[in-house]
């Protein structure tokens, strides 16, 4: 079975903020890195953020950590949090140590 790596954006609000402006974390998926973070980047552009995050950036980090995070803060408050994680789809799956059904000798 061929296994291919999805990528997996979260955006995780921090609990800290008042109630009124509190979210729940969404998340959203990808098959393609570049989509991920061509995405990413027109979202916080959209929203006044300063993206500052860039492609190697985030490559590197999913090199070596198999995961990237940021935190997004104004003047020391942290407002979320941004998490981009491989996934893979169609894992392997194990062979939880099953023995071969005995074959019954053939006459």
């Amino acid at each position: 079975m061929n296994q291919q790596p999805i990528y997996e954006l979260s955006i995780q609000p921090y609990p800290a903020l008042p109630d009124q402006r509190r979210r729940d974390a969404s998340v959203v998926y990808f098959s393609n890195l570049k989509k991920t973070v061509e995405f990413l980047l027109t979202t916080l552009n959209i929203h006044g953020w300063d993206p500052q995050v860039s492609y190697s950036t985030i490559y590197r980090n999913l090199q070596l950590r198999d995961k990237f995070w940021q935190d997004y803060e104004v003047s020391g408050v942290k407002f979320f949090r941004v998490v981009i994680s491989k996934q893979i789809l169609n894992p392997v799956l194990p062979a939880v140590e099953m023995e071969d059904y005995p074959r019954k000798p053939r006459r």
